[in-house]
């Protein structure tokens, strides 16, 4: 019998629906579809010096990872190994290992000196031999909108808006003010606003009818990011300024969202958080969210 073939490349954008496809079996609460994944490869986001990288056996892809610079914090030299997975009937076989190194090979070349990935509770292994640290349990979720929560209504002097006709660079500073103090081992306090905008505005799963925000005054108070793929969501994010927190309003974005989404035919809304971020634990559990599974973000000295 031949021997299987087993070749590592660069991906390139054709590879999007298989791409997909093996996301899907092994993370099938992460949502982004082909388009925006055939986007993502052929024109990845600026100033991260984006590479990705895919295993084929026999001409059919197995496994996937990315590697990039961290250009949305103030901490320097920071790199990610993102989404790494190979398909469970090609495990133990080297592939997982081919693709770590190509990616850390990647990252020495822009000169990353640390290096975050993000493991499931089954890789941790894998993780640790490879010189990573877990540091911090990540959550996902998952909500059924059947049926589909009711439109909240907003508190006096508070309008809730989707994104539609809203000028981009308004919601950027929103996202700006609330996630420099999210939790997690590297902070988000340097979103450029053309990184942001490939990221997030740019993004064809990006649902500006279903995301919404909480304006008051002329001030985005708070806001709840949708991104879909066919009857499937993920909330990318949902935040609060600062001096508006304690009164509801996450809450109250992320109902209005889901309400808009399922009207859309979204039927199942995923997200994530981290297992320390109590208040938006607390929002989601209170919406019905159940655990769905979990991952650990592990830290590496690339020096």
């Amino acid at each position: 019998m031949t021997p299987p073939t087993r070749l590592i490349r660069a991906a390139h954008p054709d590879d999007a629906p298989a791409v997909v496809a093996l996301r899907a079996l092994v993370h099938p609460y992460l949502v982004r579809g082909v388009e925006s994944t055939r986007r993502m490869i052929a024109q990845p986001p600026p100033d991260e010096d984006w590479a990705a990288y895919v295993v084929e056996v026999d001409g059919t892809v197995v496994g996937w990872v990315s590697a990039y610079r961290n250009a949305q914090t103030s901490q320097a030299d920071v790199g990610e190994v993102a989404t790494l997975h190979v398909h469970p009937e090609h495990r133990g076989r080297g592939a997982g290992t081919a693709l770590l190194t190509a990616a850390l090979g990647h990252l020495l070349d822009i000169g990353a000196r640390t290096v975050r990935t993000w493991a499931l509770p089954e890789s941790l292994p894998f993780a640790r031999r490879h010189g990573f640290t877990p540091s911090r349990e990540l959550r996902y979720s998952a909500l059924d909108l059947r049926p589909a929560p009711p439109m909240p209504q907003p508190p006096p002097g508070v309008r809730l808006l989707p994104l539609t006709d809203l000028d981009p660079r308004r919601v950027h500073r929103a996202e700006v003010a609330t996630a420099a103090d999210e939790p997690g081992d590297v902070p988000a306090d340097s979103i450029s606003y053309e990184n942001w905008y490939s990221e997030v505005w740019d993004n064809l799963g990006l649902d500006r009818a279903a995301s919404t925000v909480a304006e008051a005054g002329d001030e985005i108070v708070a806001f709840s990011l949708v991104k879909r793929d066919g009857d499937r969501m993920w909330s990318d994010y949902t935040g609060t300024l600062p001096t508006h927190r304690g009164r509801g309003l996450a809450r109250l974005v992320k109902t209005a969202a889901l309400h808009r989404a399922a009207a859309g035919g979204v039927r199942v809304a995923y997200t994530s958080n981290d297992e320390a971020n109590a208040p938006m634990l607390a929002v989601n559990v209170g919406l019905g969210y159940r655990p769905v599974g979990s991952s650990w973000s592990c830290l590496r000295d690339l020096a």
